[in-house]
């Protein structure tokens, strides 16, 4: 068990990604805190956890509940060893971030999406790096996206806020080395979350030929257009990394973006 003994923090780890790092790194050993905007959910996650596991209820895009989710994590566990930035996705006004052309973005929609998507990792790290350095080490991961990385036409503001997450995570990585902290991201590609869902229904309603499908039809088709491997990313496939990532089997990785995406980002174009 790599991570056996150290301590977690997952935040959106209510469901999703999130849940599905959860489970990697509890088969690791790891204890964990999940971190939510839904605090019954997180519980009812941990609870299914096969490792000691906590939920609780924060809004990590906000610095002050971010930093007073860390400290009682901590307070908890005795400290924490590993920060995975998982809180991203859509907010209450993603929609209006997410479409062509550009100038039907709103305000509002590229705000949202870039609180959402980017202010979460900067908040959470903001919040976790004295804990880690009091530590005398440890690993933060931060779960960008492969549209952080090529053009993203119809989620600009998406996009935009997970390339700063991979910026971020560089700058960090370099700050952070001599505290023995590492830092690194991992980009997923068409992986069936609430997100995926939203731009399946846009696709429903401006492509024609998808006009009868459903969302999840409408993703699948995606898939099979767009990834080499052709199949579709899990939860898992995220988890399985960021496990390794935060063990000792990675001690030398810090500063990377690696894509999980079953090769599409080695094809030239736009998603």
């Amino acid at each position: 068990m790599r991570l056996k003994d150290k301590v977690a923090i997952v935040t959106g780890g209510a469901r999703g990604i999130g849940a599905g790092i959860a489970r990697c790194l509890a088969a690791e050993g790891a204890r964990l805190a999940l971190i939510d905007l839904d605090g019954t959910e997180a519980e009812a996650t941990a609870a299914t956890l096969a490792t000691e596991a906590i939920g609780v209820g924060a809004d990590v895009s906000q610095e002050a509940q971010a930093r007073e989710a860390a400290e009682r994590v901590a307070a908890r566990f005795g400290g924490i060893d590993i920060l995975i930035n998982n809180a991203g996705g859509g907010g209450q006004n993603s929609l209006g971030g997410i479409g062509n052309p550009f100038t039907n973005i709103t305000q509002e929609g590229w705000d949202d999406q870039l609180a959402t998507n980017l202010r979460t990792t900067f908040a959470g790290a903001k919040a976790a790096i004295p804990l880690l350095q009091r530590r005398g080490g440890g690993s933060i991961v931060n779960i960008a996206s492969i549209a952080g990385l090529m053009p993203a036409v119809a989620i600009p503001a998406y996009g935009a806020a997970k390339a700063g997450v991979i910026s971020l995570t560089k700058s960090l990585a370099l700050e952070l080395a001599a505290h023995q902290i590492r830092v690194n991201a991992i980009c997923p590609g068409f992986l069936w979350t609430r997100a995926w869902e939203m731009l399946a229904m846009l696709l429903k309603m401006t492509v024609a030929e998808y006009g009868d499908m459903e969302p999840r039809a409408i993703f699948l088709e995606q898939v099979r257009r767009g990834v080499p491997l052709g199949r579709e990313q899990t939860p898992e496939d995220i988890g399985k990394l960021a496990s390794f990532l935060c063990s000792a089997d990675g001690a030398n990785i810090t500063g990377q973006a690696i894509s999980v995406d079953g090769g599409i980002t080695l094809r030239v174009g736009t998603l």
